[in-house]
């Protein structure tokens, strides 16, 4: 074919990701460098390649009603995307950490996501909250003991049965209501406690309420909050009871959403439906922000996937496509404009399985603990805004090709944005920093030293951070101001983590592009040979 570029070939997703290997080795997960470079070939594979576009092509499809008109509130998929939840639930994608409790278990399980989001990131999500409720749960040990087997199995079951008659369950959440939004203190959903269940953990009510946005309705149960006696409550609601009767779970309607088709979301209602509830009552919201945090490390971790797999796009495209007598990868602007993409994908990639690493050592090293605190909301903010813009510039490079379904680059435009809107949308994650900071001194510390590491290797970043040592003794910031800090921790945060481990040319223009001065548009970088050393590093290995 006349001057396209051919097919993109199979590709080890793992294997030919540099920054990939060596950031996990970096992050103590190098342990699994098997079972990663095993499922990046899978994933990377034509035929897991076309499973994800044939789940995005036919989407989920809602029946409230069996033939008889019973109400059954079941969703059908295709075969495409029972087979790409089995893939991942195999990888453990959902439950790693869980079930192999060592050093760098939370790197290698966010190095699988990263694998898995490069071939369909909707199946991401029931693994992110599946994984997610783990912490929420063990709020209450009885539960915990009694779901923890099913959540964490390495199998997936789709059937419609009670959890205990399944080899694996999953879980879902459904927090938000369309008067509150992100406000979910405003909810409205009431719990009304059962008398002859009182004073037991895991205490059983009625819950009757709306939810707006159901992740995963088709899940074996849900972590949802509801307004008790005490205030605010965290509820376990099964699609099952005890009885093997339906619990009064109604999907109303599924979202038509502009990405992450493949996955449903849904309309919901209850209506006198049975629940447990989960921890402390009145303490809900703290309950289920155990959940939100690994859940917005696995937002990151999609924005970063994202990045990398639009990224490989562009590149093989420019190393075959030839204009005015070079082929584009040869042409100076073009090398800045790859260069300047790859560096973005860079970051994002150390700075997830960086934060990874933080969740991995929480538990027993409190600066840990306390930087993670700082660092996921900061992380998911920065990466989620950064992903949309990366995959419109791959697909400027493509041009025309990537404006059509053909391409994967339309997918990935698509899914994009819902990392900004997913589990908190930038206002309110930025003000989750302000209150992390005020509340814990102790983060601003921890941020601070970790940016330390990298003190002298260059001026640029040692600048930036004595400006936010300067602005974070300052105690609270201006509420106005919160984008503006958030964005500078994250930019000197991915800068220290280049300085400290990515190669010298990288890490000098990162902070030469990032730190010195207003970046412009993608491909601005200063000019000069560092550029196509980076866009090289970048391309597929092998």
């Amino acid at each position: 074919m006349e001057n396209q570029a051919p097919p993109l070939p199979e590709l080890n997703l793992f294997e030919s990701d540099r920054v990939l290997k060596d950031a996990v080795a970096q992050e103590g997960g190098g342990w699994a460098g098997t079972r990663l470079s095993t499922f990046g070939a899978l994933v990377g594979s034509a035929r897991v390649q076309e499973l994800g576009r044939v789940a995005n092509r036919q989407l989920p499809e809602l029946r409230t009603h069996d033939r008889f008109g019973n109400r059954i509130d079941e969703v059908d998929f295709h075969p495409a995307w029972h087979e790409l939840m089995t893939l991942g639930r195999e990888a453990e994608i959902h439950a790693l950490p869980w079930n192999w409790p060592e050093a760098g278990s939370h790197v290698a399980r966010a190095a699988l996501a990263f694998l898995m989001n490069q071939a369909e990131s909707g199946v991401c999500c029931p693994f992110a909250m599946t994984f997610a409720a783990i912490p929420s749960l063990r709020e209450e040990p009885a539960l915990a003991a009694r779901w923890e087997p099913c959540l964490t199995a390495a199998a997936y079951d789709p059937r419609a049965l009670p959890a205990k008659d399944k080899r694996a369950a999953s879980m879902g959440m459904a927090m938000t209501e369309k008067q509150g939004g992100s406000d979910v203190r405003a909810n409205t959903t009431r719990a009304v406690a059962l008398a002859e269940n009182s004073g037991a953990g895991g205490e059983a009510y009625r819950l009757t309420g709306h939810k707006w946005f159901c992740s995963a309705p088709t899940s074996d149960a849900f972590l949802t909050l509801a307004q008790g006696p005490e205030g605010l409550t965290c509820f376990l609601v099964p699609r099952w009871l005890d009885d093997g009767s339906r619990n009064r779970f109604f999907i109303q309607r599924l979202k038509d959403k502009l990405g992450n088709r493949s996955n449903a979301s849904a309309e919901i209602e209850y209506r006198d439906t049975w629940a447990e509830r989960v921890g402390v009552p009145g303490r809900g919201v703290a309950v289920i922000l155990k959940m939100v945090q690994h859940t917005r490390l696995d937002v990151a971790v999609c924005s970063a996937a994202l990045m990398r797999r639009a990224l490989i796009e562009a590149l093989h495209h420019a190393a075959h496509r030839r204009a005015f007598q070079k082929t584009l990868i040869d042409q100076p602007l073009m090398a800045n404009q790859l260069a300047d993409l790859a560096l973005e994908s860079e970051a994002a990639t150390r700075l997830v399985l960086r934060l990874a690493r933080a969740f991995d050592r929480a538990a027993t090293d409190e600066g840990e603990a306390a930087f993670s605190r700082v660092a996921t909301p900061v992380a998911k903010y920065w990466l989620a805004k950064r992903a949309p813009g990366l995959v419109f510039e791959a697909m400027e490079v493509l041009g025309g090709n990537a404006y059509v379904e053909e391409s994967v680059l339309p997918r990935l435009y698509r899914e994009a944005p819902v990392s900004a809107i997913w589990e908190g949308c930038g206002n309110v994650i930025c003000l989750d920093v302000l209150r992390a900071l005020a509340k814990e001194p102790e983060g601003a510390e921890a941020f601070l030293a970790e940016l330390e590491l990298a003190k002298g290797a260059d001026r640029r970043l040692d600048r930036a951070v004595a400006g936010l040592r300067k602005d974070l003794a300052k105690g609270v910031q201006d509420e106005a101001g919160a984008r503006s800090l958030v964005e500078a921790m994250a930019r000197a945060l991915q800068a220290s983590l280049l300085q400290r481990h990515g190669a010298p040319e990288a890490a000098d223009t990162f902070s030469a592009g990032r730190l010195d001065g207003q970046a412009g548009a993608y491909g601005t970088l200063p000019p000069g040979p560092a550029l196509r050393k980076i866009v090289d590093a970048a391309r597929p290995a092998g």
